[in-house]
C-alpha cells in the first residue's frame, strides 16, 4: 500500500456509562479517492467520522492513531487542529440545521469560514460565497443576504453546508449523508458536483451514506460497519456484487416489499384543505421593511380519510413543508381548514393546543425538534402530562416503554439524551412522541430521510400497523420516490408552491401527466 493520505489506526472508542462503540478499527484512504463508508443507524459511521477531526465529546475515551500527513491528530495541539479543520479536512454534517448558525445569514457564514482560512477581501469572499452557491444549485432568492437557515428548506440548508465545506479546498472531504434531505433531482446534481470538484482539485473523500445506490455512484471502495466494528471491506464492485458477510447481503439485497394489506377507508374525510395559500415576506433596507412576498403555497386543496396515506412529493423549495406547517396552523396561513367538521379558522389561539393532540407532526430534522435539555422519558411524555393530566406516573412510564418497542428502541434509554443517539434513532425517539398521542391526522414531513434503508421499511411497516389499529390519516412528504411508490394510496406533486398532479398512486406512476412529474421520475427511475 502506498502512503496513504488518512489512516485510522487501532482506534477505540469508549464512553463512561457503557462498552466500546467503536473497536479496533482501521482504515485508510488514499490522494484523490472516493471511501464510502456504511452501515446501519448506530454502527458507528458518524464517530469514527468525528474522531478524525477530534470532534468528539470530552468525555469520550479515544485510543489509536489517526495519522494526517504525517501527523497524529489524536495527540496534536488543538491550535494545529484548528488549522487543519474546515481547511484542509473539512466535514458536512448530516443535520444542517444544528450545525448553521441561525443568526446570521448562509452568505455571512460561508464568508467568514473563507476568511478564517485564507487572506483574501471582504469582497472577494463575498464573490466567492456567491460563486459557491451556485454551483450547489441556490436560487437567486435564497442567495440574496436576508437568507436565515429557518427560512430555507432541508435540502436548501444542505446545500448551504455542502458551500461552505467546500469554500477552501480541502484536501479531505468528510460528507455524512449529504444527500439525505435532498429531493433526486437536486441529489444528481449535488453527487455530480462533488465529483467534478473532487478532480478538479484532486481532493479525496470519506462518503458516509445508507444509500447503496449512491455507493455504486461516487465511490472506488467500501467500508462495512456493525456495532463499531469493520465486518468487510473491498472495491465498490466486488462488494455490491458478492457480499460475503450476511450482515453485508442484507444491506445490498434488503427486503423492500411493503406489506400491502387491503384495510377500509372512510369515505369521510378526517382532515380537509381549501385553497391553503402560505406567503413569506421579503423584507430590505435598514429597518427591514416588508418591500415583496414570496408565495410559498399557492391555493392548495387535498383532503384526508382515516386509514388513509395522501403523499406529496416535489423538489426541496417547493412547498412541501410549508404546506403541512400551514395546514396544523404553525405558520400563517390563508384558507379554510377542517379537522373532521370543525372550522380550524375559527378556533382561537388559546383554544387550539387542546385540539393539537389530534393533529401531530414527525419533524424532518430530529435534532433540532428535540430538546437537548430533556430526557428521552421527559421528551415522550411531555404530551402525556398536556394532554392527559390524570394519567399516573406509573401508567406514563408503561406508555413511554411500550411506545419505545413500537419503534425498536429498548427501554434502558430512558434517561439519555438527544445528542447520545444517531440520526436515525433520533428520529425514532420523535416518531414515539407524536405517535403517543394517538392522534386522527398526523403529517410526517421526511420521516425516514435520516434513515438506512433497511430501517425506512422497518418504520414503513411500523406505520401501516399503526395506521390500521388507530384508524390515522397520514400526510406523508418524501423525497424518495421508492418509498412513495410503495407507501401512500394517493400522490400530489407539488412544483413552485402549486399542486400540478393529483392521483391514485399506482396509476400516477404509470402514467404521469405534467412535464414536472415526468422530470421527477426519469431522475429517479431513468424513464
Amino acid at each position: 500500500m502506498n502512503n496513504p493520505l488518512l489512516s485510522i489506526n487501532n482506534l477505540s472508542i469508549t464512553f463512561p456509562e457503557g462498552d466500546d462503540v467503536i473497536s479496533d478499527l482501521s482504515l485508510h484512504i488514499d490522494k484523490q479517492e472516493t471511501l464510502a463508508l456504511v452501515g446501519e443507524s448506530g454502527s458507528g459511521k458518524s464517530l469514527t467520522a468525528l474522531s478524525c477531526v477530534r470532534l468528539l465529546p470530552s468525555h469520550a475515551k479515544i485510543i489509536g492513531e489517526i495519522n494526517f500527513q504525517g501527523k497524529n491528530l489524536l495527540t496534536d495541539t488543538e491550535s494545529n487542529l484548528q488549522k487543519i479543520r474546515g481547511n484542509q479536512i473539512s466535514y458536512i454534517f448530516q443535520e444542517p440545521m444544528a450545525s448553521l448558525n441561525p443568526l446570521q445569514t448562509i452568505n455571512q457564514q460561508i464568508e467568514e469560514s473563507i476568511r478564517l482560512h485564507r487572506k483574501v477581501t471582504k469582497i472577494e469572499a463575498k464573490e466567492i460565497a456567491e460563486n459557491l452557491l451556485e454551483k450547489v444549485g441556490m436560487g437567486n432568492s435564497i442567495r440574496k443576504r436576508s437568507g436565515y437557515p429557518h427560512q430555507l428548506s432541508g435540502g436548501q440548508r444542505q446545500r448551504a453546508m455542502i458551500a461552505m465545506a467546500l469554500s477552501n479546498n480541502p484536501e479531505i472531504l468528510i460528507a455524512d449523508e449529504p444527500t439525505t434531505s435532498l429531493d433526486v433531482s437536486v441529489e444528481n446534481q449535488i453527487l455530480t458536483l462533488l465529483g467534478e470538484l473532487k478532480e478538479q482539485f484532486g481532493m479525496s473523500m470519506l462518503f458516509i451514506t445508507h444509500d447503496l445506490n449512491i455507493v455504486e455512484r461516487i465511490a472506488s471502495r467500501v467500508v462495512v460497519m456493525k456495532s463499531g466494528k469493520i465486518i468487510e471491506q473491498g472495491k465498490t464492485k466486488d462488494i455490491l456484487q458478492n457480499p460475503k458477510e450476511a450482515y453485508t447481503q442484507k444491506l445490498v439485497f434488503g427486503q423492500e416489499k411493503i406489506l400491502n394489506t387491503k384495510r377500509k377507508i372512510s369515505s369521510k374525510p378526517i382532515f380537509e384543505a381549501r385553497n391553503l395559500s402560505v406567503r413569506f415576506p421579503i423584507r430590505e433596507g435598514i429597518l427591514r421593511r416588508t418591500k415583496n412576498f414570496v408565495d410559498a403555497v399557492k391555493e392548495a386543496t387535498f383532503e384526508i380519510r382515516p386509514g388513509e396515506t395522501l403523499g406529496i412529493v416535489g423538489e426541496s423549495g417547493c412547498g412541501k413543508s410549508s404546506l403541512a406547517l400551514g395546514a396544523l396552523r404553525l405558520i400563517e396561513s390563508k384558507g379554510d381548514i377542517y379537522l373532521g367538521k370543525k372550522a380550524l379558522r375559527n378556533v382561537g389561539t388559546k383554544c387550539l393546543p387542546k385540539i393539537r393532540k389530534d393533529m401531530q407532526m414527525v419533524f424532518q430534522d430530529p435534532y433540532g425538534s428535540l430538546s437537548p435539555r430533556m430526557s428521552v422519558k421527559d421528551i415522550i411524555e411531555e404530551g402525556l402530562k398536556v394532554h392527559f393530566s390524570n394519567l399516573s406516573k406509573a401508567k406514563r412510564e408503561k406508555l413511554v416503554v411500550d411506545f419505545l418497542e413500537e419503534v425498536e428502541l429498548p427501554s434502558n434509554i430512558l434517561n439519555r439524551y438527544p445528542h447520545e443517539f444517531s440520526g436515525g434513532q433520533r428520529q425514532r425517539i420523535a416518531i414515539a412522541r407524536a405517535l403517543i398521542l394517538k392522534p386522527k391526522f398526523l403529517i410526517l414531513d421526511e420521516p425516514t430521510s435520516s434513515l438506512d434503508r433497511s430501517i425506512q421499511i422497518q418504520i414503513i411497516h411500523l406505520l401501516k400497523r399503526l395506521q390500521q389499529k388507530f384508524d390515522l390519516a397520514y400526510l406523508f412528504i418524501s423525497h424518495d420516490l421508492r418509498l412513495m411508490k410503495m407507501f401512500p394510496d394517493r400522490i400530489m406533486v407539488m412544483y413552485q408552491g402549486r399542486i400540478v398532479e393529483h392521483g391514485k398512486t399506482d396509476e400516477l406512476f404509470l402514467k404521469p401527466k405534467h412535464e414536472y412529474t415526468k422530470m421527477l421520475f426519469s431522475a429517479s427511475f431513468g424513464y
